[in-house]
């Protein structure tokens, strides 16, 4: 699972770049990325700033990760560096995910088996009182219905 994580998100982010590089400028320059202007800007700077940096950075922030392939591709960024970045970056942060599912998985089975039968039961016995409220209300507004006078019209 983690090379196919790793795989997808450099060869991901090597199409972002190939975007960018080819018919980005003419998006940036279309008028729905106005809303979108500021955060671009700033991701723009980060990149000139930080070159690569920004590219392995930028992986582990939701914004970021979005858009900077793209953005490295619109300003040219030489594809070998960005390569190196993008696959040192999509390394680290695809083990590092697998291996927080992994362990977060592992410690759910363990509480799971601890919790598992307390937590049915209180499941269950909520569900059944649910039903027994609902049958009770159901029952009284039949009675106060049946009870109420009728109208002669």
């Amino acid at each position: 699972m983690m090379a196919v994580v790793v795989l997808a998100a450099v060869v991901g982010d090597t199409v972002g770049y190939e975007l960018g590089k080819h018919p980005g400028p003419r998006f940036l320059d279309l008028g729905v990325m106005k809303n979108r202007r500021a955060a671009l800007d700033r991701a723009q700077d980060f990149l000139r700033r930080r070159g690569g940096w920004a590219v392995f950075f930028g992986r582990f922030v939701a914004f970021f990760r979005a858009v900077m392939p793209a953005l490295a591709g619109t300003s040219r960024m030489h594809y070998p560096r960005f390569l190196v970045f993008n696959a040192a970056g999509g390394l680290v942060w695809g083990a590092g995910f697998v291996l927080l599912g992994f362990f977060a998985g592992n410690s759910y089975e363990a509480v799971a088996k601890v919790a598992g039968r307390d937590i049915t039961a209180a499941v269950l016995v909520t569900g059944i009182i649910v039903l027994i409220v609902w049958r009770i209300r159901r029952a009284r507004t039949r009675a106060r219905r049946a009870a109420a006078p009728s109208d002669p019209a």
